[in-house]
């Protein structure tokens, strides 16, 4: 096929008139990306296997504007003709039918984020500060946006969280600075994005089942942080890593990023020149200072934080590295710190009754996040299982076994921590509630949680998994988890 001219270099100023792009998958991402290739004159087709509601009123409203929707199964089994350009909506993998098509066609397949970052306004495009990782990529993006906001500056949490990037970059009134959360997924698919400042927060097994190992090439684990690394290619003046996780580190001395970048960690522990950390209560600045050499710069105290659990106070610090790279002074982010408050669900405090004290942590949704959960108690009642995801729990249980009190299971894979249980803390006691769809599953849940916590403990849902076995969202099984406990609390008053 013939491409169109300068596909390879269109920009939000080109001539988008002719250039036939096909946006694949229709969601919000998608959704956005069809409307805004639209309105710049681009011919459009939005291809979903699936339909709702919403979703057909948001194809009818385009295809008043001059769109083709295709809303069926079936739909992206083949790449139509003469399709310039593919944009890709972030869960798609690679070797989906439609983009392997479009790969061996020679046609360019995008994510949202790489049509965004060339859609950037060139009169005043916001610099991104970008942040990905493991755990803990919203709460940090959210935490900075909240510092920037404090610093007086128009700002955005966008990207895998709040606002579609590609709004946010056509926003009539640019924004002065982006807050951006970028997923493995979205980095596979970007490839000229150039983040003044990026962090990885930490990086372990996720999304294993999207991430195959290649026979002969990398594993599922090493493409998948791969991806990963890609956020710091090309960043312009603060690479920021976690010393806590060596990876990350060797990440940012791969990079290729522009000349005066600089590398900075962060540590729950006294930093280093350089680097931020954390000096009896308070979190510090030792990289962002021109006396770094001989002492430090206040940001706030650990008493100003939403929550002193390390994975908690880690994220504060890597927000509070790119903001201060950002040029931010040391009270905005004392300030924005202190004004921030995590979403649901994020160790959510229940309630407390009988001297123990129930958590809501569904967000925790693989092994890494539970295990930053558990490390904030001293004696759990862990509640956990679900979709695991290929992920493994065996560094999990032996980092965590001294904590745990026992174990109540249930969801699909609840064998594959019950496994890692009985190799490495056999001693522990473990309920299995099971899977099955009969009865409230989380009344069972909190009851035998109950009956293995004593007084001083924390009964600590942090499943390690996906919720989608048997929740409709890991939001839904922490609503769920509440209303039982709330309910088991009122029986025994």
């Amino acid at each position: 096929m013939t491409m169109a001219p300068d596909v390879l270099s269109l920009m939000r100023t080109s001539d988008w008139s002719g250039v036939r792009v096909v946006v694949a998958g229709f969601g919000v991402s998608g959704f956005a990306a069809a409307d805004n290739l639209l309105f710049l004159g681009a011919q459009v087709t939005a291809l979903d296997e699936s339909t709702s509601e919403e979703k057909a009123e948001k194809a009818g409203l385009l295809e008043t504007l001059g769109a083709t929707i295709r809303l069926e199964p079936g739909a992206t089994a083949v790449l139509p003709d003469d399709t310039d350009l593919v944009i890709t909506s972030p869960g798609w993998r690679p070797d989906a039918p439609l983009l392997a098509q479009a790969v061996e066609r020679g046609v360019p397949v995008w994510g949202e984020v790489e049509l965004a970052w060339r859609l950037r306004d060139p009169e005043r495009p916001a610099p991104w500060l970008a942040v990905t990782g493991t755990n803990g990529k919203t709460t940090t993006v959210q935490m900075l946006q909240s510092i920037l906001t404090a610093a007086g500056l128009r700002a955005a949490a966008v990207g895998n969280v709040g606002l579609p990037i590609v709004e946010a970059v056509m926003d009539p009134e640019p924004y002065d600075v982006l807050a951006v959360e970028l997923s493995s997924f979205q980095l596979h698919y970007t490839h000229s994005m150039s983040a003044e400042s990026a962090v990885v927060l930490n990086v372990a097994e996720d999304h294993l089942d999207w991430y195959d190992d290649e026979p002969g090439g990398p594993t599922g684990m090493q493409a998948y942080a791969a991806d990963k690394a890609r956020i710091y290619e090309r960043v312009q003046r603060a690479c920021v890593h976690n010393l806590a996780d060596p990876a990350t580190e060797a990440m940012v001395r791969e990079a290729d990023v522009v000349e005066g970048a600089r590398a900075v960690g962060f540590t729950l522990g006294m930093p280093a020149p350089g680097d931020l950390g954390v000096v009896e209560d308070l979190l510090v600045d030792r990289a962002f200072i021109e006396e770094r050499a001989t002492s430090a710069a206040e940001l706030c105290t650990l008493a100003d934080l939403a929550s002193p659990a390390p994975h908690f106070v880690a994220n504060a610090l890597a927000a509070a590295a790119l903001a201060r790279a950002h040029g931010v002074s040391q009270q905005a982010v004392r300030d924005g710190l202190r004004a921030f408050r995590p979403d649901g669900h994020r160790i959510a405090h229940v309630a407390e009754a009988d001297g123990v004290t129930w958590i809501d942590d569904s967000k925790a949704t693989n092994p890494h996040a539970a295990q930053s959960s558990l490390s904030a108690f001293e004696h759990v009642v862990w509640v956990a299982g679900g979709l695991a995801k290929g992920a493994r729990f065996d560094d999990l249980v032996v980092a965590a076994r001294e904590r745990l009190r026992g174990v109540v299971l249930l969801g699909r894979d609840r064998h594959v921590v019950a496994d890692a249980l009985s190799r490495h803390a056999p001693d522990v006691p473990v309920i299995d509630v099971g899977a099955d769809e009969t009865g409230d599953p989380m009344e069972r849940v909190v009851d035998a949680a109950a009956g293995l916590a004593r007084s001083g403990d924390t009964v600590l849902l942090a499943p390690g998994c996906a919720s989608m076995d048997m929740f409709t969202s890991y939001g839904a099984r922490g609503d769920a988890f509440a209303a039982a406990v709330h309910r088991r609390i009122a029986r025994t008053d």
